[in-house]
């Protein structure tokens, strides 16, 4: 295994755990009550919702990949990092939504699962966060193999 083979898998493992946990803070602390119960609505209230919790969680994630990149000295690439947060956030929205999820869910025979159990103890909750976790992960890809 070459050195830049190395320095490429340790960057991908930083930036993927960086989002992971960033995601989890932003999702859950930073998304306000008021964000959290409007931004499924099918109105311009519940789309601007959306977009402030969206915003709020890929600033979150910015800062803290940010501050890998001060403490660590890790090097990455502006253009591709740019991308692969706006892909995330495009994501993020997409699936916070709620009916584009739920719609997806019914379309591959998940249907079930997501209307199974309320809240946090939900199956829309846990197809939700794998949905993000996946994203996470193509994010983690297309900002660590940037400029390589």
């Amino acid at each position: 295994m070459t050195v830049e083979t190395l320095a490429a898998l340790a960057t991908f493992a930083a930036v993927s755990f960086t989002l992971l946990a960033a995601h989890s803070f932003g999702d859950h602390w930073v998304q306000t009550h008021r964000q959290a119960c409007a931004k499924g609505a099918p109105t311009r209230a519940g789309r601007a919702a959306c977009a402030r919790h969206v915003a709020t969680l890929t600033i979150t994630k910015a800062v803290a990949l940010g501050l890998v990149m001060l403490v660590t000295g890790l090097r990455l690439d502006a253009p591709w990092l740019a991308a692969g947060l706006l892909g995330d956030a495009a994501s993020h929205y997409w699936a916070d939504r709620r009916t584009t999820l739920a719609k997806l869910a019914e379309r591959i025979g998940k249907g079930g699962f997501y209307r199974m159990g309320e809240g946090l103890a939900s199956g829309a909750y846990a197809l939700d966060q794998s949905w993000h976790h996946l994203w996470l992960f193509l994010t983690a890809l297309i900002i660590a193999g940037g400029g390589t």
